[in-house]
C-alpha cells in the first residue's frame, strides 16, 4: 500500500516535512472559553527554534536531559520539538507529582532544564528541583496554578533568533526517558531511541494495522499525559507524522464542550472516560429505553448520530482504549453505536502496544493480535505474558540489574498473566503480582472478577482484595448514577450482581462482602496512578486492618465512610 506520508528516520524529520510542504495548515489548537488560539505548522517551527535557541545559549549540550513538567497543551508539543531541535533528550513527567516525587525523578534523571507549564498546583514544588538547573516557565494558563519561577517563556522567545537548518538527531541516539506511572516502587526510566516512533509511524503506515496514516481529517484530541507512552505515540507522534491537527483540553469541566467542537478523528481514552462516556449517556437516556430505540430502524439512525455527536465522535475513525483492560460489557455497549473500541495493549517498555482489536470480529473479552511485527507467546509455567518487538526500549536508565530482570533472551517479560486461543487472540487475566493468597492458602486472580462486578451501572470503580482474608472482598466507588440513587436500591442492585457472580465461582473464590467506600479514589489520594488505574497496594495498605471484620459481618453490603 503507498503512503500518505514520507518515510524519515526521526520524529523531528517528520515535522520539518509538515514545516516546508504546509506551512500554513493548523497543527496545534489550544482552547481558551469559546475561543481556540491556533498556531500552524511554520508558526509552531519558528517558536520551537527560537526556544531550540535559547536552550544551547544556557549551555546545554546535545545529549543533555530536558524535563516538561505540565498538562497538555500548545506549549508541551513545542517545548518538545524544541529539544528534538537541540538533539536533547525528553523527560516527560507526571503533572500530579508532588514535590517529594519530583525530585526523586530529576534525580534519577540527570535533568538539566526543566519547563514548567500548566498544573493544578504549584505550591512548595520549586523545592522538589535541584539546584543548578535551568527552569524555563510556559506562559500562565489562566484556572491553573501560577509559577513563581523559572525563566518566561514569552521573553526568551521574543530574546532569541530561530535555529536554522534542520537539524536531525542519529536515529539510534536516546530519545526520551519515559518514566512508568507504576503501582509501587522507585519510577524507573525508560529509554527510546529516536528511530522508535518514527518506525512505528511508518511501519503501522505500511500495514495499515490502526489506520492511524489513512485517516481523513487527521484530526488529534489530546487530554490523556502526554508523558504516557499511548497519547505520545498514537496522538503526538502520529499527527507529526501524518501532518495533521492536535486539540487539546483547557480543563475537566470544559471537557465535553472541547471535545464536541473538535469532533476529532482520532482519539485515545482509557478505560475509566469510556465508563464516564457510558455512565453519562445512561443518566440521561436509561439502557431500556436506549436499546428500545436502537431497534427502530430510521430512529436507530438518528438516536445514534445524536449520541456521537454530544460524545464528540461523530467524525471519529480510530477510536482506542488502553493503559488499563477494557471491560468486555463496554466494548460491546460502544458497538451499538457504531464505535468499535480498539484495545491497545502494550507497556511503556515496547513503546506502546504490542497487541490490537482493528479486526471488528474480535472477541469482546480479548485485546486482540499482536502487531504485525511483534509477538507474543505465554510463559508455559507462570501464564506470564512475553512479547517482543523491534520498538523494544534499550533499558531503564541507570538501572542494568532491573533491565536484565525483565529483558531475557530478547523477550519483554510483561508481569501480566494471560492466555492465547489458536487464532492468536490474547487474553490478559490480571497482574502476576495482583493475584493473592487467601487465609485458606487459595490463590484469588481479582481481575475477571471485577468486570463482571463492573458491569453494574451504579459501579465507577471496583478493586476485589482479601490478601489474608478467608474470602476476597469487593471495594466500590459508586458512579454519578449510583451517587444519586436510593441507598437502599443501591443495595439491593449490588446484593443482585454479587449473588449472580458468586454463582459462576468456586467456594473459595466466592466474594463474601462488597464495600461501597464513600471516599473517592483519585490520583490526590493517590488510590489512582496517573492513567487512572487503581493502586491495589495504597488500597491494601489503607483497609487491609479492616478486611476481616468487613467479611465476618452479617451485612453482605456494608457502606465505608
Amino acid at each position: 500500500m503507498a503512503t500518505t506520508y514520507p518515510t524519515y528516520s526521526t520524529m523531528v524529520e517528520f515535522f520539518y516535512h509538515w514545516e516546508r510542504e504546509t506551512p500554513n495548515n493548523t497543527f496545534l489548537r489550544q482552547p481558551s472559553g469559546k475561543e481556540w488560539k491556533e498556531l500552524t505548522f511554520a508558526e509552531a517551527g519558528q517558536e520551537a527554534r527560537k526556544m531550540a535557541t535559547a536552550l544551547k545559549e544556557m549551555g546545554l549540550k546535545q545529549g543533555d536531559h530536558i524535563a516538561i513538567f505540565s498538562k497538555n497543551c500548545y506549549h508541551w508539543l513545542l517545548a518538545d520539538i524544541a529539544i528534538m531541535m537541540g538533539g536533547y533528550v525528553s523527560v516527560p513527567l507526571y503533572a500530579s507529582l508532588p514535590k517529594h516525587k519530583l525530585q526523586e525523578v530529576m534525580e534519577i534523571s540527570d535533568s538539566k532544564a526543566i519547563f514548567l507549564g500548566k498544573l493544578d498546583d504549584w505550591g512548595d514544588r520549586a523545592q522538589g528541583i535541584p539546584e543548578g538547573v535551568h527552569m524555563v516557565r510556559f506562559p500562565h494558563y489562566p484556572g491553573n496554578a501560577k509559577v513563581d519561577v523559572g525563566m518566561d517563556w514569552d521573553e526568551l522567545v521574543a530574546e532569541h533568533e530561530p535555529q536554522q537548518g534542520s537539524y536531525a538527531p542519529d536515529p539510534d541516539s536516546l530519545w526520551t526517558l519515559m518514566f512508568t506511572s507504576g503501582t509501587t516502587g522507585t519510577p524507573k526510566g525508560v529509554m527510546h531511541l529516536h528511530r522508535t516512533p518514527a518506525q512505528i509511524l511508518v511501519d503501522e503506515q505500511e500495514d495499515n494495522w490502526l489506520g492511524l496514516g489513512q485517516t481523513k481529517k487527521k484530526k488529534h484530541f489530546s487530554f490523556l499525559p502526554l508523558n504516557h507512552v499511548a497519547e505520545r505515540v498514537a496522538v503526538e507522534s502520529a499527527s507529526i507524522a501524518s501532518g495533521g491537527s492536535i486539540s487539546f483540553v483547557e480543563n475537566i469541566d470544559t471537557f465535553a464542550q472541547n471535545i464536541q467542537d473538535t469532533q476529532p478523528s482520532v482519539i485515545f481514552a482509557v478505560p475509566r472516560i469510556w465508563t464516564k462516556f457510558y455512565l453519562g449517556v445512561l443518566e440521561k437516556m436509561p439502557q431500556e429505553k436506549l436499546d428500545r430505540l436502537l431497534k427502530i430502524p430510521i430512529v436507530s439512525g438518528i438516536v445514534k448520530k445524536k449520541l456521537l455527536k454530544a460524545l464528540g465522535l461523530s467524525d471519529a475513525e480510530v477510536v482506542a482504549t488502553g493503559a488499563a483492560i477494557t471491560p468486555a460489557y463496554l466494548k460491546t455497549w460502544y458497538q451499538k453505536l457504531g464505535i468499535h473500541l480498539i484495545e491497545a495493549y502494550g507497556m511503556t517498555e515496547v513503546c506502546g502496544s504490542i497487541a490490537n482489536s482493528p479486526m471488528k470480529d474480535c472477541p469482546p473479552e480479548s485485546v486482540g493480535k499482536s502487531i504485525p511485527r511483534g509477538e507474543v507467546k505465554i510463559h508455559p509455567e507462570t501464564g506470564e505474558i512475553l512479547m517482543k518487538t523491534p520498538y523494544m526500549m534499550t533499558g531503564y536508565y541507570k538501572e542494568p540489574e532491573l533491565t536484565n530482570k525483565v529483558l531475557i533472551d530478547g523477550w519483554m517479560h510483561s508481569g501480566d498473566r494471560g492466555s492465547m486461543d489458536a487464532q492468536g487472540y490474547i487474553r490478559v487475566t490480571g497482574r502476576v503480582k495482583d493475584v493473592f493468597k487467601s487465609s485458606k492458602g487459595k490463590f484469588i486472580t481479582p481481575n475477571p472478577l471485577e468486570e463482571v462486578l463492573a458491569e453494574n451501572d451504579f459501579v465507577e470503580q471496583v478493586c476485589v482484595a482479601g490478601l489474608g482474608c478467608p474470602q476476597p472482598l469487593a471495594l466500590v466507588n459508586l458512579s454519578e448514577i449510583g451517587k444519586k440513587e436510593d441507598p437502599k436500591q443501591v443495595e439491593s442492585s449490588l446484593h443482585q450482581s454479587l449473588t449472580e457472580l458468586n454463582a459462576k465461582l468456586a467456594n473459595y473464590e466466592k466474594v463474601s462482602t462488597l464495600v461501597i467506600d464513600q471516599e473517592l479514589w483519585s490520583q490526590e489520594n493517590e488510590m489512582l496512578t496517573p492513567t487512572l488505574k487503581v493502586r491495589r497496594g495504597k488500597l491494601d495498605e489503607t483497609y487491609m486492618q479492616k478486611y476481616v471484620e468487613w467479611h465476618e459481618s452479617p451485612s453482605k453490603i456494608i457502606w465505608h465512610k
